[in-house]
């Protein structure tokens, strides 16, 4: 699976956007951000009042909100009933700096925003006015939710758990920013750390994903090395407790060209998203990437179960088998790395989830690229339960269901990008949990986006949801709220062009792909320009709200 860099066509221009943004990542240093970019003195908070207890505030402190990966949000927390959405306003910007993607989902807790950045920065804002309490410069792009979680040990203190794209794990005292330790989760040259560590039970839980099927087309990289994995560590302390590869045989050499280089596998197996945490079956949930190279494994383009206490695989429930290296089937290539048969790429990028039915029924949801929806019975060994056909695999490597769903107790809503493949793109789904059956389609709208690259109807950020509404961004810098009950857009927000910014930073948005919104206390923080996936870039933070 692709998952950045907004590549057209050609193994080179894979290749030399693999290397550049692998060089990119591994080298933003801990350094302050130039006087041009950013200046600290602006919009920083005047009175610094502590950060106030995390569970008597309203808070989304997760990429999925809840252990489940729901992305649904309770009318207590929400502070929003569907009454309201149409009165939501603009109430601040926020600028980040040394950035053209907006990656990084934001998270709520104790009256404060989180937020990292493809800058290296991680923001602590004030969540009523967008004021800075804090940054911190890392050791790299982050583009995961930052995770806050009691300190375990200190009564009344929380830390910020976050990863930076090439392999590190961090944890922030919440209120200060200060470091509190730091962590190598993979040192492999490929790595790229994309899904959002969930904690449970002081135990933080890390996916790893990995860029080496874009440098395979290399002539000079010995592919493919890297297996995904998933490791835990002690959230005090950041001591590894286990790690689990998903695929546990060992790179061998596969084959050696006349030049000398040779082809290793098996390899792949990434996870691209957030874990699930199932407490009842003391079990945690995870999606899986395509092969690099083979020969095929099981746990590969599946949905996998492990045990929470020692990452032992328990099952896995593979959908498909796919080998994948950019460029290769086509014309006069000549890569060495292809496989014998290359793709469909059709792996897992979105979020699993756990959903809970009416009479104590649980399955675990999961969006594809292929464009299908499986659910599976936790019960039974991951069988499948149903399965919806949302949409059809677009030619485009980036595919049709990309970065996540929402699921509220009834139905679970899918978005559709196929970003590649314009005329069959967008789309909003809603799917009874019970049956699998489809209880409405909301069209595409109308690209709102100046005429160009990057401006379709695509939608493959992932959706938020309260009582009554679901939230979802779409690649033409549009925010649509949906009523639940029928599809039926009930509000808008447009979040094109440049904005004003508390900061000072000049700020504008783009398209709205990966991370979706959320929603706390009343109101609703969402970044735009996300400019990957063929999207247009941006550097803003948006905070609506009613009062």
């Amino acid at each position: 699976m692709i998952v950045d860099g907004g590549m057209k066509s050609g193994p080179m221009r894979l290749l030399a956007a693999a290397v550049i943004l692998v060089f990119l990542c591994r080298t933003v240093s801990a350094q302050p951000l130039t006087a041009q970019t950013a200046d600290p003195a602006i919009g920083r908070c005047i009175a610094q009042k502590p950060m106030p207890d995390v569970k008597s505030a309203f808070r989304w402190t997760s990429w999925g909100v809840d252990l489940s990966n729901s992305r649904f949000q309770p009318r207590a927390q929400a502070g929003l009933a569907s009454g309201d959405v149409p009165k939501l306003k603009l109430k601040w910007a926020f600028g980040l700096p040394d950035t053209s993607h907006a990656w990084s989902q934001p998270t709520v807790a104790g009256g404060r925003v989180f937020v990292g950045s493809q800058g290296g920065r991680v923001y602590s804002l004030d969540a009523r006015t967008g004021c800075t309490h804090w940054s911190f410069v890392a050791s790299g792009a982050t583009r995961t939710a930052v995770v806050i979680g009691p300190r375990p040990g200190r009564a009344g203190s929380y830390l910020a758990y976050f990863t930076t794209i090439p392999g590190w794990l961090y944890a922030l005292d919440a209120e200060t920013g200060a470091q509190v330790w730091k962590v190598r989760v993979e040192d492999h040259i490929s790595t790229r750390l994309t899904g959002s560590p969930v904690l449970y039970q002081d135990v933080i839980y890390v996916p790893s994903a990995s860029f080496e099927e874009g440098m395979a087309t290399a002539k000079s990289y010995e592919c493919c090395s890297f297996h995904g994995s998933l490791s835990a560590f002690h959230a005090a302390t950041g001591v590894r407790i286990w790690k689990s590869d998903m695929i546990d045989a060992p790179a061998v050499p596969l084959k050696t060209a006349p030049s000398g280089q040779r082809l290793l596998g098996p390899s792949g197996g990434s996870i691209w998203s957030a874990p699930v945490i199932d407490p009842a079956r003391k079990a945690i949930y995870v999606t899986t990437g395509n092969g690099f190279s083979g020969p095929p494994q099981r746990n590969t383009d599946a949905i996998v179960a492990l045990d929470l206490d020692t990452g032992h695989v328990r099952w896995s429930r593979q959908v498909g088998e796919d080998i994948f290296v950019p460029g290769c089937g086509k014309p006069g290539n000549t890569n060495f790395s292809c496989p014998d048969e290359n793709g469909p790429d059709a792996d897992f990028g979105s979020a699993p989830i756990l959903a809970h039915l009416h009479g104590g029924k649980d399955l675990i949801l999961a969006g594809q690229k292929s464009g299908l929806v499986w659910a599976v019975d936790p019960d039974r060994q991951g069988a499948v339960a149903w399965r919806y056909r949302a949409a059809e695999k677009s030619a485009g490597i980036f595919g049709a269901i990309v970065w996540g769903q929402a699921a509220d107790g009834k139905n679970v809503y899918v978005p559709v990008s196929n970003i590649q493949d314009p005329p069959h793109a967008g789309g909003l789904h809603a799917i009874a949990l019970a049956t699998g059956k489809q209880v409405w389609l909301a069209p595409p709208a109308n690209p709102i986006c100046a005429p160009g690259p990057g401006c379709n109807k695509a939608q493959a950020a992932a959706p938020s949801v309260i009582d009554g509404v679901v939230f979802a961004g779409s690649a033409d810098g549009a925010l649509r709220a949906y009523s639940t009950a029928t599809g039926k857009v009930i509000w808008s927000a447009d979040t094109n062009g440049e904005f004003p910014t508390v900061n000072g930073v000049k700020a504008h948005g783009g398209s709205m792909i990966g991370p979706g919104a959320a929603i706390a206390g009343g109101m609703v923080y969402v970044n735009s320009g996300y400019g990957s996936h063929e999207g247009r870039g941006g550097n803003l933070l948006l905070a609506f709200g009613v009062k």
